[in-house]
């Protein structure tokens, strides 16, 4: 079993400003036997890379839901085109990033973290890290469809956005229900190979003995507890089981360095951009 800590981030997009503080972000740091060591919520970008140097072990795989490199002028990375092409019959597609997006704070975090030890890992290789402190970028959403243990086998379920054919007022129960059905889901993964127990720490245990509140504020805070723990998940999913269980999307883009989503995929998925050639 691999020996690398891992860290789930799911970050606030917006740095913010000393007008308008950035909205929080949450991240949980999960040790190789699945137990959540820490979780919680930082405010802006300093804070969240001292809660991950203050958490992160010498081996460390940090997993953030981010765009960490963006290098094209225009239009869209290829990570997120392919997202769409291979996740696409399940609903699941990716925003568009390029220089001139306004919300970036995954590029100026990995700057932020690259001045100590940490390194950005593309995956380009093939195989996850053993040693040594690295960054990836995830996508959750990748994760839920592309993991045949929680049971998406269809399309992706709607605990973020509303879907077309549900009026906004019926949106929020709907959405805590599916939320809740979702955390039953992530019960499970303490069985899993690898495991994650979300019961281990009193802050993700919460998710488990509280039901999914209606409030919008207090359900993006849950929301985004929950989407750190599947970025740490796909992190131990990574390191312990490699191209057997993700894929590596972006690979081949021009430019550089290069832009990738360490992405959980069926055998399905991994072959689902041939038919949009």
């Amino acid at each position: 079993m691999p020996s690398m800590r891992v860290i789930g981030v799911d970050l606030a997009w917006g740095e913010g400003s000393s007008e308008r503080p950035a909205n929080q972000t949450a991240l949980v740091a999960v040790e190789p036997s699945g137990s959540v060591v820490d979780a919680g919520w930082e405010s802006g970008l300093i804070a969240t890379a001292k809660w991950v140097d203050e958490h992160a072990t010498q081996d460390t795989m940090l997993m953030v839901d981010a765009p960490l490199v963006v290098s094209n002028t225009g239009q869209q990375r290829l990570c997120e085109k392919q997202v769409g092409q291979r996740y696409g019959r399940w609903k699941v597609s990716a925003n568009s990033t390029n220089r001139s997006s306004p919300r970036l704070a995954g590029v100026a975090l990995l700057r932020l973290l690259s001045q100590t030890d940490w390194c950005y890992h593309d995956g380009c290789e093939g195989a996850p890290p053993t040693t040594g402190q690295h960054a990836a970028e995830v996508y959750p959403y990748t994760t839920l469809v592309g993991a045949w243990e929680l049971g998406y086998d269809v399309e992706r379920p709607a605990y973020k956005r509303r879907p077309k054919s549900v009026p906004a007022s019926d949106f929020r129960i709907l959405r805590a229900t599916t939320c809740d059905d979702l955390v039953r889901r992530l019960l499970t993964l303490r069985d899993a190979d690898p495991p994650i127990d979300i019961t281990s720490h009193p802050v993700t245990r919460t998710l488990a003995d509280e039901g999914s509140p209606i409030n919008d504020r207090e359900y993006k805070h849950r929301e985004d507890l929950i989407d750190a723990l599947i970025c740490a998940w796909t992190g131990l999913l990574w390191l312990n089981r490699g191209l057997d269980r993700c894929q590596v999307l972006g690979v081949g883009d021009s430019e550089t360095p290069v832009a990738t989503i360490i992405a959980p995929a069926r055998p399905t998925q991994r072959t689902a951009a041939l038919l949009h050639t």
